[in-house]
């Protein structure tokens, strides 16, 4: 629960962030559990972070690059998190401070005070235990990070005759390892006067033509961000939403051909079809399925559980991973209906040799009952949404650098 001491709009700006710069935040608990939690959060909402057991080792690292929020904890006796506010005043520290702590409102007001009296831009206090949503909204309100779309009717002709089109790539992450695992790319509009437009603003009315320039526009676009993931040294496997159609019309043999990562590590490109469109082709989706397997392509059966009478067949469908719609995703963590169905098609991805990847995961209880079922991936907004592709490189660079830094601290340590 967020507590209100005054709109945010009074908070001073923050330091400038870069077009190709994802905003940065430092975490400063001595629960380790709640630092993972909030990274997992930020990281999803497109904002790199830096974690610190406390307020020491923080200081020193606000020392050598500003952030543009610190969530700072109060521990029992809040000298820390005093020491930390009072030294971050004396620096003239640029950024917003959120205070978190289960602490008593007497703590958390004396705190904020001190950090109010030094100048600093002090957020509405986050009351432990909170909510992803609690995150999520003071990014809203700060304008940081992946911001939802506006609400708007766009011609998707005009988009990409304009080039207003662009693919973002939301994490995909292996849920017994906690470890990001891929990425799916999601096509948005970027217009000059609406801003970011979500795909219900210009794919229901869309052209015939503009349909399949669109699906080559993302199979070239996987392929080159795979490239480029790749030379950061990230190996992930892409997925990408191509309809039935535009796979009988696009020549995507050679458009793999043409346009893949020749590095022979390579993971992969993954294609999303939705199970409707494959159970009315079969022969097509196999024939497709043969012709891609040898460039490293697969087929996956997207939002499954819509047409159960699909179940028979699934057997005879070419499919490398079955994605469990998001309807029954939701709530599976206690709903009486949703949980047994979600564990009938994960067992069913498992006993045909495939993986099975949950959509829409929007609740820790449903993350963790997903892991107890066996479900193989996960993707959603607990777990990261949809962000640009220069903000997921960015993250990229920073999972590689702190996966340096610790490696060098073992080798040192032994």
């Amino acid at each position: 629960m967020t507590e209100t001491h005054g709109p945010l709009s009074d908070v001073p700006d923050a330091p400038p962030l870069a077009a190709d710069t994802a905003p940065l935040c430092y975490v400063a608990d001595d629960d380790a559990s709640i630092r993972q939690f909030l990274s997992l959060v930020l990281h999803g909402a497109g904002v790199d972070t830096q974690e610190f057991p406390e307020g020491t080792d923080l200081r020193h690292a606000v020392a050598r690059r500003t952030p543009h929020i610190v969530f700072l904890n109060i521990s029992l006796d809040a000298a820390d998190a005093i020491e930390t506010v009072i030294e971050l005043g004396r620096i003239r520290f640029r950024g917003r401070i959120l205070l978190m702590s289960a602490r008593g409102a007497a703590v958390l007001s004396h705190v904020k005070n001190i950090g109010l009296q030094h100048g600093l831009a002090m957020l509405p206090v986050l009351k432990k235990p909170f909510e992803t949503d609690a995150v999520v909204k003071v990014l809203r309100d700060l304008k940081l990070g992946t911001l939802p779309g506006v609400n708007a009717t766009l011609d998707l002709d005009e988009a990409i005759t304009n080039g207003w089109v662009e693919f973002w790539y939301q994490p995909k992450i292996d849920l017994r390892r906690k470890q990001l695992a891929g990425a799916e790319a999601y096509v948005r509009v970027r217009h000059p006067l609406y801003g970011i437009a979500l795909p219900s603003a210009f794919m229901p009315d869309a052209s015939e033509s503009g349909l399949l320039t669109l699906s080559e526009m993302a199979l070239t676009d996987a392929l080159q961000a795979g490239l480029t993931f790749s030379k950061l040294g990230v190996n992930l496997k892409l997925t990408v939403n191509i309809p039935v159609p535009a796979l009988q019309q696009l020549p995507v043999t050679d458009i793999v051909r043409k346009y893949r990562p020749q590095a022979s590590k390579w993971a992969g490109l993954i294609i999303d079809v939705p199970e409707e469109q494959i159970v009315r082709d079969l022969a097509l989706a196999t024939s497709l399925s043969n012709r891609l397997e040898r460039y490293n392509v697969r087929l996956a059966i997207d939002d499954f559980g819509r047409g159960m009478s699909s179940l028979a067949r699934l057997g005879a469908m070419p499919f490398a991973e079955l994605k469990l719609d998001r309807d029954f995703v939701a709530d599976c963590g206690s709903d009486k209906v949703n949980a047994p169905l979600c564990k009938t098609v994960i067992d069913l991805a498992h006993n045909f040799g495939r993986v099975a990847v949950a959509m829409g995961i929007e609740k820790a209880a449903d993350s963790l009952a997903l892991v107890s079922m066996g479900c193989d991936y996960g993707q959603g907004f607990l777990l990261g949404q949809p962000m640009p592709a220069e903000r997921f490189v960015s993250l990229l660079r920073q999972r590689a650098s702190t996966h340096r830094r610790r490696n060098a601290g073992t080798i040192t340590q032994s």
